[in-house]
C-alpha cells in the first residue's frame, strides 16, 4: 500500500489536480498493485511494482498508441514534465485513467476478445523491446523433474498430480519453435488482462510485459483461453480476429509455442514460490490456486489439436 500523505505528491507530479486523496480501492497483480487516487479532475489508477519495473517507456508508449487506434485501454496519465513514471518516495510509479473492471472471465464474449486482440496488432508502432525465454524457452526434463522431486519431498498436496503431467508438460516442449514474423505483442493476455469493463466490452490492462513475438502465437493462446474444450468459441475468437485485420495465424500444433512456453514457466515458478522458505501461508494457498488452475484446465498435444480442427478453414 502506498502512503496516503503522498497523494498530493503523485497529484502534483502528474499535473492531477487539487485534492488528492486514495479511496481504499486496491487492486492486487502478479508484478504490482493498483490504488485509486481521487482528485478535483478526476479518479486515476496509481501503480507501483513488486520488483523495479522498466523504466525504458515502450509499454507506455504500445499502450497509448493501441488507444489512440481505438483499443479499450486505460489511458497512461505522463508526468507535468512529460515522463512515464515519477519517483515518489524512491519508488517509480506511473498513473492511468481509472476504469471500473468486473472480475476476470474467460467465457467473456469470444468475439469481441479476437476483434479486441487484433487492434492490438495492427495498432501502427515499432518497438525494441527483444524477445524473452519467458515465452520461447522450455523448462526442460530435468528441470521438471527436478520441481516434481522438490515439491513431493516437501509433502505438497498438488505432488501426484504434477508427477502425472510429466511427460506431457515435456512433450509439448517438444513442439516449440521460434519465429520470425515478430511485431510488438502484449504478451500477457490471460482473461485477468482481457478484462470485462463495467461499462461494457473487454479492456486491456497490464501491458508491462510487452516485447517482440509473433502475433499468430499469441492470437493462438486468446483462443486457448477463451475457447478451451468449445470449439464454438475457439472459432469466434480466432474468425473475428482474422475478419478484423489481425495478422496472426493458427495453422500448426508449433502456433501454441508461446503458451506452451508462458504456461510451463508459469507453473514452475509457482512450485518454486511454494517451495521458498520465505513463503507466506496465504501466498502457498495461492500458488496452490494457480498449480491447480493447469491440473484443471491443462494444455495438451489433444487441446492443441481440438482447438485447431476447430479454426481450421479461416481464412
Amino acid at each position: 500500500m502506498l502512503d496516503p500523505e503522498s497523494a498530493p505528491e503523485i497529484a502534483r507530479a502528474f499535473g492531477l489536480g487539487e485534492d488528492a486523496r486514495f479511496t481504499g480501492r486496491v487492486g492486487r497483480g502478479e508484478q504490482g498493485w493498483v490504488e485509486e487516487l481521487r482528485t478535483s479532475t478526476g479518479a486515476f489508477a496509481v501503480k507501483a511494482s513488486f520488483d523495479p519495473p522498466e523504466l525504458d517507456g515502450e509499454d507506455a508508449a504500445f499502450q497509448t498508441a493501441a488507444c489512440a487506434a481505438g483499443v479499450p485501454a486505460p489511458v497512461v496519465v505522463p508526468t507535468a514534465a512529460g515522463a512515464w513514471h515519477a519517483d515518489i518516495g524512491g519508488q517509480p510509479l506511473r498513473v492511468y485513467g481509472w476504469v471500473d473492471l468486473l472480475p476476470p472471465d474467460s467465457m467473456f464474449d469470444p468475439a469481441e476478445a479476437g476483434r479486441v486482440v487484433a487492434g492490438i496488432h495492427t495498432t501502427r508502432f515499432c518497438g525494441v523491446r527483444p524477445e524473452d525465454p519467458w515465452y520461447t524457452d522450455p523448462i526442460g526434463a530435468a528441470a521438471w523433474e527436478a520441481v516434481i522431486s522438490d515439491v513431493t519431498a516437501a509433502g505438497a498436496g498438488f505432488a501426484a498430480d504434477l508427477a502425472a503431467m510429466r511427460d506431457e508438460l515435456v512433450a509439448l516442449e517438444a513442439l516449440l519453435d521460434r519465429s520470425t514474423t515478430l511485431r510488438t505483442c502484449h504478451r500477457d493476455l490471460w482473461s485477468d488482462n482481457l478484462r470485462p469493463a463495467a461499462s461494457g466490452g473487454l479492456c486491456v490492462i497490464d501491458w508491462e510485459n510487452c516485447g517482440l513475438a509473433d502475433p499468430g502465437q499469441e492470437v493462438a493462446g486468446v483462443i486457448f483461453e477463451f475457447g478451451y474444450g468449445d470449439a464454438d468459441r475457439a472459432l469466434d475468437v480466432y474468425r473475428a480476429y482474422r475478419r478484423a485485420g489481425g495478422p496472426g495465424t493458427v495453422q500448426t500444433r508449433a502456433d501454441f509455442s508461446m503458451t506452451i512456453a508462458q504456461l510451463g514457466h508459469i507453473l514452475e515458478m509457482s512450485c518454486r514460490i511454494w517451495l521458498d522458505a520465505e513463503t507466506t501461508e496465504d501466498e502457498q494457498r495461492r500458488q496452490e490456486s494457480r498449480v491447480a488452475e493447469a491440473v484443471d484446465q491443462p494444455l495438451s498435444i489433444a487441446v492443441i489439436d481440438a482447438l485447431l480442427e476447430a479454426v481450421a478453414g479461416v481464412p
